[in-house]
């Protein structure tokens, strides 16, 4: 189920660093270019709210093996896309759309299967930032070096896909047998966690996709100009969520001041990124080691947070819940580049290390109200 989970995810970024390739043939600017990577949350936002509370209703294992077999098929209209920026724009949004399904409705599937939202969290973490970590890496070197650099990486996605669907089909399905009259579209919260859910899940999301993407293609605009461009642009895209993965298991020493230590961290990466300006290669490559760190505590945190304050019936519903949040993270990017007072990235990532360091305390101040940062007792 992991590995399934992971191929699907590797998918995701393989475009990443790729954008280097598409800037310079497609003569595209640094706000174009962050459009082009967000608007795949914009495929993923109906997808969140439509699937997790569908498999609530009819199972987990038809819209995962349907949705990952697609995610497959989706990649290879990036190999048309590199000569047509509106292509682009088209396989990028639909890539949003079946992976959304995918990564909502198997983190409920693991949590089913698994029987502890603590772990089910760990696993889901470690699962989909490995993929997103591998796929930028990988296609960084294969659009350097490749004889075909913006065709060979998406079809190494389509085989790893086509491993992940046989391993699926021998886990079991889990359909939880809900109401089946509930409305189409149900984010529900169960009653007496909407608190919580507002406060801290909701800003714990916000954490982990703005840290990354900002990493993926604000810290490339920042790199000097010559070198091994698109490999630089793969590591500092694939470097932070290779960290992530990394990290989850952290999570659990940290409990519930894992979020608020995920947006700290993360306020310090994007003020080192800051503070280095253009052309520090090894400062941005700490940037995205730190923004990695705080990207894979704030998901592992959040996940468990959601298995935690969602019922068996409400687990899919919550998940997309928590997912929707998570990649409105996406449009962090965008409002960097397109706020830069005179094209000074510098001056918007300081801005936005200072939004972070306080929303950390504001977590922070909730987990220490609460006694909440204390361990649990073990089962």
């Amino acid at each position: 189920m992991a590995i399934a989970l992971f191929t699907v995810a590797y998918g995701t970024n393989v475009f990443t660093p790729l954008l280097v390739v598409y800037r310079r043939e497609l003569d595209l600017s640094a706000t174009v270019v962050t459009t082009t990577f967000a608007v795949y949350a914009a495929g993923l936002l109906p997808a969140l709210l439509l699937a997790g509370p569908a498999s609530d209703r009819i199972g987990r294992r038809r819209l995962v093996l349907s949705f990952a077999a697609l995610a497959g098929t989706v990649s290879l209209l990036f190999i048309p896309a590199a000569s047509a920026a509106p292509l682009l724009y088209a396989a990028r949004f639909l890539h949003g759309l079946v992976s959304g399904v995918v990564f909502a409705v198997a983190s409920a599937w693991l949590a089913d299967l698994s029987g502890r939202p603590d772990v089910a969290g760990r696993r889901a973490s470690v699962a989909t930032t490995a993929g997103f970590s591998l796929g930028p890496l990988t296609s960084g070197v294969l659009g350097q070096y490749s004889p075909w650099p913006t065709t060979l990486p998406f079809l190494v996605h389509v085989g790893l896909v086509s491993v992940g669907l046989v391993l699926l089909r021998a886990v079991p399905d889990v359909v939880p047998g809900g109401d089946t009259g509930r409305r189409l579209v149900d984010l529900r919260v169960p009653a007496g966690t909407r608190g919580r859910f507002w406060l801290v899940l909701v800003p714990t999301a916000l954490c982990v996709f703005s840290l990354p993407s900002t990493a993926a293609t604000v810290l490339p605009l920042l790199l000097p100009d010559g070198g091994p461009e698109v490999v630089q642009a793969g590591i500092v895209a694939g470097v932070p969520l290779a960290v992530a993965s990394l990290v989850a298991p952290v999570s659990r020493l940290l409990r519930s001041l894992s979020g608020p230590t995920g947006a700290l961290i993360g306020a310090a990466g994007l003020a080192v990124a800051a503070l280095a300006g253009v052309g520090s290669v090894p400062a941005l490559v700490v940037a995205a080691v730190l923004l990695g760190c705080g990207a894979g505590l704030s998901l592992t945190a959040g996940l468990t947070q959601a298995q935690q304050l969602s019922t068996e019936n409400s687990r899919g519903a919550l998940s997309s819940a928590f997912y929707a949040w998570a990649y409105a993270g996406f449009a962090m990017p965008v409002v960097i580049t397109s706020t830069a007072a005179g094209g000074s990235l510098t001056a918007s990532l300081g801005v936005v290390a200072v939004a972070f360091a306080v929303l950390a305390g504001a977590l922070a101040a909730d987990a220490l109200r609460r006694g909440l940062w204390q361990p649990a007792r073990a089962r």
